[in-house]
Formats: C-alpha cells, structure tokens, sequence
C-alpha cells in the first residue's frame, strides 16, 4: 500500500535538508600545517619543545577564529617524528606532502633538513626550519627554503671571536658528530679560529650516536688545549664535557645551539660550569614578546621552554600571516607570498633575503653559573 505524507511534512523535511546543507557550508575548511622534529631518541626533548611551540601558535589561532577568502578556517597540526635521521626525513617529508599540508615547520636539525627540503621543492611547499642552522640548507636554489636563526656561518664565527676575543683561547682541539649540522658548525668555528691566530691544534669526528668519548679526549687531553669546541647536540655534547672533566681536562668546552640547553647539566653535571656556547637567535630574555610567551608556555604545558619553541611559535604565525595576505589557503599562494614577509612577533621583525635567510641574524653567547643557563653577551649581524 502506497503511504501518503502530510504535505507539511514534505515541506518540513525540505527545510531540515536545506539546513543540513547550509550548515556543510559554513562548516570549517581544516588546513593542515607540518611539524618535523625528532620526537624519540637523545634529541626528543628538543623536538617535543617545538612541537609545542608550534601547537601553541596552532591552538591560539583557532581560538581567537581565522577566515580566509569568508571560509572559516580550522588549523591541524601534523607532527611527525624524524627522529634527527636524514632518511626517516625524507620519509616524513613525503608523508607531509601526501597528508596535503600547506607549509611545513621544521625540520630540527640540518642533517634533516636539507635532505626533505627536496621533496617539500618539487611540490611547492613552504618550509620554515626553526632550527637547522648549515648554509647549505638555503643556499640549493630552492624558492621553498626559509629559516627564522641565523646560520653556522654567522653563529661559528660568532663564537670564535668571543673564544679569542673575551675568553683570551690561543689554542683550541674541535670535534664534530659527523652530521651536516655538527660539520658546518665546526668549520666555521675554525676558519674564525684561525682567523683570530688561535691554533687548532686537531679536528676529530665522533657520531651523533656516541656515548664513549674517552679516546678522543686522552689524544686531546695530551695537546693540552685551552679550549675544546664540539659540533653536535647535548644529547653527546653533556656526556663528552662530563668525561673531559673526569679525565682532568680543564679546558673550557666550546660549543653551539645544539649543546646550549636549558637541560645541559642533566647530562654534563658540574662540567657545565666549565661550558660556553652559542645560540644562533636571541635569548628569550632579549626577545621583543619573549617574557609573554614564556609565561603561555609555562601556563599551557606546565614547564618552562627548552630551546626553539618561540622560534617554531612565530613561524607557525608567519606562515598564517601569507596565508592572510595572499587570501588563500593554497600552498603556491602562500609560497608567493614568503618573500615579502614583514612579521613583528615574539622573536621581534621577521623579513627574509633573497635565499629565506633572515635578514637581520642575531648571536646570543651563554655560560652556565651553577648549572644555570645565563646570558653572556649578543652579537647582531
């Protein structure tokens, strides 16, 4: 028996579909933005600091709304664990590009970065690291490359000069971690050195894996240095100033952003005390919203910031801030609008050269006092 409806009912039914429609609509458009950093292994407390960051920046944004071309936006964050590994990254890189992000912050470290920004090049993806320091990574002709630190070439030099400059080192044994970040670092630092006519007395190699440095500090121990400098992260930099200390060595230990961490005593011990370093952007201190965001950040996760969190937290911003301006959300639109990038946020005016370096690097020099993380002086290059 065929059933007859009220014709009331039709028109209710008519109405309801056409809400539901409407309300598909005016539902959130959701863009994705990539987040690569080692989230397991020595270095995964670093790399957990600038997911948060990032995923601060992230959560903010969408609380306070952001429409772009009258579509309300919803932003994702899709962190991915590169594990500090060249490959793992390319993996991750290719995983970022197939979950269709629209830019990418990260990766960490250069010895992953350079190799992803390969792939995040051939499908026209903006890449802001926050972190990875080498030349090398904006310098393959990329117009997808961007970073919001100064590079090695700016922070080894930075550091060698204050080394012969204020620490009065005439002669200096450098090690590396054999990573595109740990080299670049190290060569820079010595071409500075002997620049400055202090003598490098040796340049040896380890591995970003190491845990045992006995063997190369007993040959330097012997060259008796007045300085060593370590390219690499804290992850080997703390053990390595740890064991020059039980060895007897007294030589001040040298090193760069990597090694310079809030954590460095949890892995140097008392051997901080004897540590230097350097950090290629500007102390949170001397950063134009740097006291304001350390008070978030505390807030939101319920400890203070490791390292590079304000650095992936401004980046996330300016990659919304091309997003605005081009008034899409397209990831070639907003790659056109990189270049003309004048941001003023937590780290303080952001603008970028023809390569996506910045245009105004700053150098920050740190000791420890008592395992403490304190300030020594800031270059501006």
């Amino acid at each position: 028996m065929k059933m007859q409806f009220p014709k009331h009912w039709l028109v209710s039914a008519i109405v309801l579909t056409f809400a539901a429609t409407a309300t598909t609509a005016m539902a959130d458009q959701i863009v994705k933005i990539g987040s690569a950093e080692p989230l397991t292994g020595g270095s995964a407390h670093l790399g957990k600091d600038n997911e948060n960051g990032a995923r601060l920046a992230i959560e903010e944004i969408n609380a306070h709304g952001l429409r772009i071309a009258g579509q309300r936006i919803h932003l994702v964050l899709d962190a991915q664990d590169d594990a500090a590994d060249p490959r793992t990254a390319t993996q991750v890189a290719q995983k970022l590009v197939d979950n269709k992000v629209v830019a990418v912050v990260g990766h960490m470290n250069s010895g992953a970065s350079i190799p992803a920004s390969k792939i995040y090049h051939s499908a026209g993806i903006v890449q802001i690291s926050p972190s990875s320091t080498n030349p090398a990574y904006t310098r393959q002709g990329f117009n997808t490359t961007y970073r919001v630190v100064a590079t090695d070439a700016q922070q080894g030099p930075a550091l060698a000069s204050y080394a012969a400059r204020a620490l009065k080192i005439r002669s200096v044994a450098v090690v590396d971690d054999s990573t595109a970040y740990g080299q670049g670092l190290a060569n820079e630092f010595e071409k500075t050195a002997r620049a400055h006519g202090v003598k490098v007395l040796s340049h040896d190699a380890t591995t970003d894996k190491a845990v045992d440095f006995r063997a190369i500090l007993t040959k330097i121990k012997a060259e008796n240095p007045d300085a060593i400098m370590y390219g690499g992260m804290d992850a080997t930099g703390g053990p390595m100033a740890k064991q020059a200390r039980q060895l007897g060595l007294r030589a001040k230990f040298l090193s760069g952003d990597g090694v310079c961490t809030t954590g460095l005593q949890k892995l140097a011990g008392n051997a901080t005390d004897n540590v230097v370093c350097s950090q290629a952007g500007a102390s949170v201190e001397k950063m134009a919203g740097g006291a304001a965001f350390a008070a978030k950040y505390r807030k939101r996760f319920g400890h203070d910031i490791e390292f590079d969190a304000p650095f992936t937290y401004d980046a996330v911003y300016i990659i919304v801030d091309a997003m605005k301006r081009a008034n899409s959300t397209s990831p070639a639109k907003i790659l056109a609008k990189m270049p003309s990038t004048n941001y003023r946020g937590v780290l303080g005016e952001t603008t970028f050269d023809a390569h996506g370096d910045l245009r105004h690097g700053v150098i920050s020099i740190y000791n420890y006092r008592g395992g403490r993380k304190t300030l020594l002086d800031t270059v501006r290059m």
